[in-house]
């Protein structure tokens, strides 16, 4: 695997809080070369740092999920469409969605490992531990993008063009669980007190990434205290759907990438669920399912920001700037807490996380009388309750029910390789099933 990549401090930048009004300022772009970082520049060397972690894995990424989850289909699809053909074009190796998110996340983390070598003899300040926690942050973020797809892959945690072999699952997710731990000792805590807090990382985002890897690892009573700490904080309340979806200031996300016009982002997220006619315009290029658009029954404050209809046509509503702005990417939210608190401690003492959720959204409290129906329940509100937000696929992954729900061949609980990485780096290896 080579990666060919400049090292520039923001080649586009992610915002920072005024001070002095609730408005968003954009710091100037510059370029250094590692080895001449001063404290100035630490700042400045953040933000590319968000920048390259938000953009460079592709719109896609973010809904891959839901993707080959059975979530979403081709626009074009008519009503008797199979979901299996759909899948299987995806998760070919020769696909452009997968050569880009792989490049990408590579790409995201060169930039990291450079950013933390780059201020290793710098004194200690606020702004140096700041920098840390984030690279740490996103570096851990990537690699779980990366390990929930493709299982291992090569590890790297200093800036290097090598090409390697690929480490094991095993090595992968404990490389993310210590740079999670740095992150939480590294990041200031979450400030309420500045408007939109959550577009930057804290320890407690960390703290709530820690609660997702430790669920897919299968620590439940680990992944179930860090989600309590999260929810009886104080710091996070559950929010009205319609604010957390339509870019108003709310209580309920704890991290979300800004993803605004003026950072030339090239998310364009919102535009593959709208059409020309609708008033943002969009592509259409993916609608939902049609067992998607049964999801949600009477009363389901979600319905309408999720899988619905405009002007007869299927549509996911959570973006809705379409083509015509950028909407934020929540990457985690509290909602989800709950639910991974609801998970960890079983049908028992779990009950009440789901119904405190269910009651937010509008729906009556549900009973369970044993863990595998209890699961069934818990598969299904993430579904809901996560939808277009990309959960789903690895949701059935690591419950092994991918093979079941969706009929699909066994060896695409993991991706398979690009094709153009096999050709460049001999030291890796197809994933079962594949031929390279």
């Amino acid at each position: 695997m080579k990666l060919k990549i400049f090292f520039s401090i923001c080649t586009a930048v992610m915002l920072t809080l005024s001070s002095c009004k609730d408005v968003l300022n954009l710091y100037p772009t510059s370029a250094v070369t590692p080895g001449n970082i001063t404290e100035k520049d630490i700042v400045p060397l953040t933000n590319g740092i968000y920048n390259t972690a938000q953009n460079n894995a592709g719109s896609e990424s973010y809904i891959l999920f839901d993707l080959v989850g059975g979530n979403l289909i081709n626009s074009s699809a008519g009503s008797g469409s199979a979901i299996i053909p759909f899948i299987e074009n995806i998760l070919r190796p020769e696909n452009g969605i997968l050569k880009t998110g792989w490049n990408g996340y590579y790409r995201a983390i060169y930039y990291a490992n450079t950013a933390i070598q780059s201020v290793e003899d710098l004194p200690s300040s606020t702004n140096k531990n700041t920098l840390l926690g984030t690279a740490y942050f996103f570096r851990a973020l990537t690699y779980y993008n990366l390990v929930t797809r493709w299982g291992g892959v090569p590890l790297l945690t200093v800036t290097s063009d090598a090409k390697i072999p690929r480490n094991s699952e095993a090595e992968v997710w404990t490389q993310i669980e210590q740079d999670l731990s740095l992150a939480m000792q590294l990041l200031p805590s979450f400030n309420r007190a500045k408007a939109k807090s959550y577009f930057y990382v804290s320890s407690e985002a960390a703290k709530a990434l820690m609660a997702r890897v430790k669920l897919m690892r299968g620590d439940k009573p680990t992944a179930a205290i860090l989600a309590e700490e999260i929810i009886t904080s104080g710091t996070f309340q559950l929010d009205d759907y319609s604010k957390i979806f339509r870019g108003q200031d709310n209580t309920e996300t704890i991290f979300s990438f800004a993803n605004i016009l003026e950072e030339s982002s090239v998310n364009l997220s919102g535009q593959f669920f709208y059409t020309y006619s609708h008033s943002t315009g969009g592509s259409y290029v993916y609608k939902p399912t049609n067992e998607a658009m049964n999801l949600y029954t009477s009363g389901d404050n979600r319905k309408d920001y999720s899988a619905t209809t405009y002007n007869s046509l299927n549509i996911v509503n959570k973006f809705p700037s379409g083509q015509a702005g950028r909407d934020p990417l929540i990457i985690i939210r509290l909602s989800e807490m709950f639910l991974i608190s609801a998970e960890a401690k079983g049908h028992i003492n779990g009950i009440g996380r789901l119904n405190d959720l269910r009651s937010k959204r509008g729906l009556t409290t549900t009973t369970t009388a044993n863990e595998t129906h209890f699961l069934d329940l818990i598969l299904e509100e993430r579904r809901k309750e996560l939808y277009a937000e990309g959960f789903r696929y690895y949701d059935l992954v690591r419950t092994n029910r991918l093979t079941s729900t969706l009929g699909i061949s066994d060896h695409y609980k993991k991706f398979p390789i690009p094709s153009d990485e096999l050709m460049l780096n001999n030291q890796l290896e197809p994933n079962e099933g594949y031929s390279n």
